[in-house]
């Protein structure tokens, strides 16, 4: 487990979290795409553009999550620091 889950998602524009969507779990603003979706492909080696594409969300979104995650303490794993965006 990466510790996502202790993640301060608030701090990100992207992500937003409502009690009827997702059951209050963060998702992409506007969406009801699970951050952790995001979070938990990149962490199985799917590219940034892969993801973008599987979800049809915008590039920048996916990047600028994977950014927020490894930029978090919480969200730097190992197999991140090796992870090409």
């Amino acid at each position: 487990m990466s510790g996502r889950e202790d993640i301060d998602w608030a701090q990100c524009s992207l992500v937003e979290t409502k009690p009827r969507v997702q059951s209050g779990s963060p998702v992409l603003r506007g969406t009801r795409l699970p951050i952790s979706a995001i979070i938990d492909n990149f962490e199985y080696g799917v590219s940034v553009s892969e993801i973008a594409e599987q979800f049809e969300v915008p590039v920048a979104s996916v990047q600028a999550i994977v950014a927020y995650a490894k930029s978090h303490p919480f969200g730097t794993p190992h197999y991140f620091t090796d992870s090409i965006i």
